[in-house]
């Protein structure tokens, strides 16, 4: 979802326009250079002295106004003569721009000495913004952004209104902000994730860093990947009733309403085309896997990767002894060993390697390659794992004999169709009885559990009134629906209370 301009037809054109490209990329990244010259605390200085004069609306600065303004803002003081070097050289590589105000000479040789005054230029503000934003990044804020699925919901409805109501600024309005909300969205995503990975390469070494913040790391992910699997239907819902009102119209009208004057009426036409279609394909997957089941797949990878790593922490805390204190005491038996041999000893009882075998064999291409050819020069040849092993060729013998147990395979065969015999019976009379007024066995309340799990997991509710669910096994079908009052089912362990719902078994 960026802005992209018109694409020229022919080779020829391509050819040139690359070669465009490539000086374009590598004067653009010339605008970095501030960022790793000698002096680039003082040239990053200067640059915050001109943000800090944009923001009072004051664009064009001298030396002398420089000077001022690191003095004001507690910045590394400057004079003027040592600044305007740095501003000169701003400016050779784009990211100032420099002008003459002669208004500044009050006698012939100042005019003479030419006053400049400078101004950012505008890819030289955003490389500075660039590095600022690096600078002041923090790593421990990232977080997925689940509020904004309802933010989602509620501006898709209002667009097919606006389209609808044939209103073309409203309609760009609502599509720069669904376009905002899911950049940020997948921004968020991404860094969320990059530093959960930093997290967890990382908890070895202070794992204190992650118990700490195990449980709201868990329920921010759970409750993320819970949001987005209600509203993704809902979402989707909302497309289609936006496509219904008629996409080209859609697009059309918020074409006439962008307001980037530099592009014409068919290539916004086309830009907000293409941010249509990947904004549906985040939601609605034409074929395959659409973005948000896989960032929800991610999102479950991702609890089960915390998990496994709180159980290898815990496990780790609990022994005393991580990864990091067993090489520290082995470096330090090596330190102490009072031999070499002694150290060669210890190394190859830590690390089970022993000594190269030497193998003699024929090399099955005798006529190609000679005997007194060395095996560093010669091609390799396959060699009997008995033979790497234990340096004696491989014997062939009779094939050992298959051991089978057919007494427990028919016993264990028996038990499990006994314990599915009993549990059909069980859910035949737990449709037969129902699940009210008596009190279920054993046998029936496991059955009765084991629908309930299928049905509750299959029901997805967002807002509103609680759909019916289903779940079946062994030919019996359970049913939730909403009740207004909560139902009580007797069982042998106990009573089981469904809260508003309301359970029927057929």
């Amino acid at each position: 979802m960026h802005d992209s301009g018109p694409i020229p037809d022919g080779n020829a054109d391509a050819a040139h326009r690359g070669d465009a490209d490539d000086v374009g990329a590598a004067d653009r990244l010339r605008l970095f250079s501030f960022a790793t010259a000698e002096k680039r605390t003082d040239y990053l200085g200067v640059l915050r002295a001109f943000d800090d004069a944009r923001a009072n609306y004051v664009v064009l600065l001298h030396a002398g106004d420089v000077a001022q303004i690191l003095d004001r803002i507690g910045q590394r003081a400057l004079t003027a003569a040592e600044i305007t070097p740095l501003l000169d050289q701003l400016h050779e590589w784009g990211v100032l721009e420099r002008s003459y105000d002669g208004s500044r000479a009050a006698t012939l040789a100042e005019y003479r000495n030419r006053h400049f005054v400078y101004q950012f230029s505008r890819l030289g503000y955003q490389a500075f913004r660039a590095v600022e934003d690096v600078l002041a990044a923090r790593l421990d804020d990232a977080a997925l952004s689940r509020l904004a699925l309802p933010d989602l919901l509620a501006d898709l409805h209002e667009l097919a209104d606006a389209n609808r109501a044939a209103d073309g600024d409203l309609i760009y309005r609502k599509l720069r902000r669904l376009d905002d909300t899911l950049s940020d969205m997948a921004t968020r995503a991404a860094r969320f994730y990059l530093t959960l990975g930093d997290l967890v390469r990382t908890t070895e070494i202070t794992p204190e860093a992650f118990l700490a913040h195990k449980d709201a790391l868990l329920t921010h992910m759970r409750e993320f990947s819970s949001d987005l699997a209600r509203y993704a239907p809902k979402l989707a819902a909302a497309i289609a009733a936006v496509e219904e009102t008629g996409v080209p119209r859609l697009l059309a009208r918020a074409a006439a309403s962008d307001e980037r004057v530099f592009l014409t009426l068919e290539e916004r036409e086309a830009d907000w085309t293409s941010r249509w279609a990947g904004l549906t394909q985040w939601f609605v997957a034409a074929d395959g896997v659409s973005e948000s089941e896989r960032l929800r797949e991610g999102t479950m990878s991702a609890i089960a990767a915390v998990l496994s790593l709180l159980r290898r922490v815990t496990e780790t805390r609990r022994g005393g002894v991580s990864r990091e204190s067993q090489l520290r005491h082995l470096a330090g038996w090596f330190a102490a060993a009072p031999t070499e041999d002694a150290a060669h000893a210890l190394f190859q009882a830590v690390f089970d390697l022993g000594r190269p075998r030497h193998l003699s064999m024929v090399h099955p291409d005798a006529d190609i390659i000679p005997d007194s050819r060395s095996w560093w020069d010669a091609p390799p040849v396959e060699i009997s794992r008995t033979l790497a092993e234990t340096g004696r060729n491989a014997a062939v013998g009779a094939p050992s004999r298959v051991q089978r147990n057919d007494a427990s395979i028919r016993r264990l065969r028996d038990v499990q169709l006994a314990a599915q015999r009993a549990r059909a019976e069980a859910a035949r009379s737990l449709a037969a009885g129902g699940a009210y007024d008596r009190v279920l066995d054993e046998q029936e309340t496991e059955v009765l559990l084991g629908l309930l799990t299928a049905a509750l997991t299959a029901r997805v509710a967002v807002s509103g009134t609680v759909r019916g669910s289903t779940g079946s096994e062994n030919g019996v079908r359970l049913t939730l629906e909403p009740n207004d009052e909560s139902t009580t089912v007797q069982t042998v362990r106990g009573r089981l209370h469904l809260d508003r719902l309301r359970v029927s078994v057929q």
